[in-house]
């Protein structure tokens, strides 16, 4: 299949890797030739990793690599096209704007899919003119690593559409669970309260970050804290997709923390800033709580 994919950022790079590996035609596109280069250097990058590791051979690695093509713009990127994933910023009016041009440049059959974290696919389709093909295809990070995909239909997204996308997403060895189009769809209607949680947690000083991350960690048995999960996924994102389920849904238990809003107001956005609730400037392998959170 002929795949665009539009962002080449954390998420963008890592649907075009899983694509590409699994033998699909790959156009990565994004608006600057230094954010594609810096794209498919991660993508080199995670190959290697899994070069090393032994889950690949080196012919795999080079295949993958030569089955992506990058573009700067969109028209010329989607020519050719059978199904494109758009992974730009959680931002309601860029993802609304992107779908108009796909809508306008694509063939009418071609199937449109988001990676939208938290926004209405209904929304996103009623832009096009073709909301029955318009579909949500929400892959985790990291997108190579991770098996789940949400794959969330539109109010006027058909069977047909739905299964094409589902059956994709198994042969490219995800498991993919369908859900219905509600704010935050399931996995962040449920995460983000509780990084929220975590966040009030912190604010009104019942523990400090690493004690409520070693909680959740040992106590829970997750894999990683929420404060330091809420870092990697990035604070602004965390943010934005809480706005979208307070506006969605009304109801005050999903207001943002006002720490978080100070935070991501002051620029601190977690492990992409080098700060959040945690230290980046030395990497990710040892965790250092941030300096602005250790007690006096």
């Amino acid at each position: 299949m002929n795949v665009a994919v539009i962002g080449a950022g954390t998420m963008g790079n890592g649907i075009a890797h899983v694509f590409a590996q699994n033998g699909h035609s790959v156009n990565l596109i994004d608006v600057s030739e230094t954010s594609l280069q810096r794209g498919i250097d991660n993508i080199t990058k995670n190959l290697d990793r899994q070069l090393t590791k032994g889950s690949i051979t080196e012919e795999i690695k080079t295949q993958t690599l030569k089955n992506i093509r990058p573009f700067t713009t969109i028209k010329e990127g989607v020519q050719g096209i059978e199904l494109v994933v758009e992974a730009a910023t959680e931002n309601i009016d860029l993802k609304l704007k992107i779908f108009k041009e796909l809508d306008e440049c694509t063939a009418p059959n071609v199937i449109l899919a988001s990676n939208t974290s938290s926004i209405s696919i209904t929304k996103i389709g009623s832009v096009t003119k073709r909301a029955d093909k318009v579909i949500g295809m929400h892959f985790m990070n990291p997108v190579p690593i991770m098996k789940l995909v949400e794959i969330i239909r539109g109010y006027s997204t058909t069977d047909e559409v739905t299964k094409t996308i589902m059956d994709l997403s198994k042969a490219l060895g995800k498991i993919p669970v369908e859900v219905n189009d509600y704010p935050g769809f399931v996995a962040n209607r449920i995460l983000m309260p509780m990084i929220n949680e975590a966040i009030y947690t912190l604010y009104e000083g019942v523990a400090g970050v690493e004690e409520i991350d070693t909680v959740m960690k040992l106590g829970m048995a997750h894999p990683m804290g929420p404060l330091q999960l809420a870092d990697f996924i990035g604070l602004d994102v965390c943010l934005s997709i809480l706005k979208v389920l307070h506006d969605g849904f009304g109801n005050p238990k999903y207001a943002p923390c006002p720490l978080l809003v100070n935070m991501v107001t002051a620029g601190y956005l977690g492990a992409k800033s080098k700060e959040g609730f945690y230290n980046y400037a030395g990497g990710t392998k040892d965790l250092v709580v941030s300096s602005r959170f250790l007690k006096k």
